[in-house]
């Protein structure tokens, strides 16, 4: 059924899409007249919630003045440059250590951490194929439907100047304003990410499947700048109903990552059923 929606799925209308992809993933029927789960409204939402402003602060090049107004330019990781076509790139003009990202999608992502080592040939082909994708129309994200391809080049961020050490990708959900909790996605480089999710009082979610195994009395560090990170996503998210902050922390300093409305698509099937559940509650739409 997978195979013939992807072939069909531009000429089969978005309610009706979504309702065939729910089931295919979900294994269970959507409903859209009175969602009730977290991932039922975010359908939803991708259907009935199309603020035009959404597509900028999704295009990952837009989204950098948005940020500049809502809280300042010293939280945005300095641009080097940005370009239509990968060809375009003037790699000697870019320093030893960089990240490149495609504008209009997620996942288009190349790190570079050594010029003398990079795979351009691997980069190029991966660069590629992303700018030939729209991601709308997977998913039905509308906010990325008509964001122009392009590819941007980031500083390589690192804490303390060790291109080794991972930075931590902190993730606040939050629900018409009000920032619920943060996710924090560790150890990705081994392959085997573990989530863990906090509240602003720093005790342990058990929002997932991992969370739920964790033993008790179980936690990590609060990072020092936790409590001005839940301000800046609170900020980010006025009058929104749903929206996802992202934000790292380099050497004691925080920068933007980017905006999500639709964590996983709303087809999230790592979050137990009561979290589904619960985080349904939190999300009104009328507001």
């Amino acid at each position: 059924m997978k195979k013939k929606l992807k072939k069909l799925a531009k000429i089969i209308p978005d309610p009706l899409y979504l309702r065939l992809l729910y089931i295919c993933r979900m294994k269970k029927i959507l409903h859209l007249k009175n969602p009730k789960t977290f991932n039922e409204k975010l359908q939803w939402l991708k259907l009935y919630d199309r603020n035009p402003d959404y597509s900028k602060m999704v295009d990952k090049y837009e989204v950098r003045e948005y940020i500049k107004e809502k809280i300042g330019e010293e939280y945005l990781i300095p641009l080097l440059g940005i370009w239509d076509s990968f060809d375009e790139i003037d790699f000697d003009g870019l320093p030893n250590q960089f990240v490149l990202k495609c504008t209009h999608n997620s996942g288009g992502v190349v790190i570079c951490k050594d010029k003398s080592t990079f795979d351009f040939e691997k980069a190029k082909n991966r660069m590629n194929y992303s700018l030939k994708n729209n991601y709308y129309w997977s998913g039905r994200e509308w906010p990325y439907k008509d964001v122009k391809p392009r590819i941007i080049a980031e500083k390589y961020m690192s804490n303390d100047g060790d291109v080794e050490t991972e930075l931590t990708d902190y993730k606040f959900s939050c629900f018409n304003g009000r920032v619920d909790n943060v996710m924090l996605c560790l150890e990705r480089s081994t392959g085997d990410v573990k989530f863990r999710y906090f509240d602003k009082e720093w005790n342990l979610l058990r929002y997932d499947v991992q969370g739920k195994a964790l033993p008790k009395g179980y936690t990590i560090p609060k990072p020092e700048k936790m409590d001005e990170m839940f301000e800046l996503a609170k900020k980010l998210s006025e009058g929104i109903r749903y929206l996802r902050v992202d934000l790292y922390c380099a050497e004691n300093k925080i920068y933007f990552g980017e905006l999500t409305f639709f964590p996983q698509s709303g087809f999230d099937t790592d979050i137990l059923v009561e979290t589904d559940e619960l985080f349904g509650s939190y999300l009104d739409l009328k507001r």
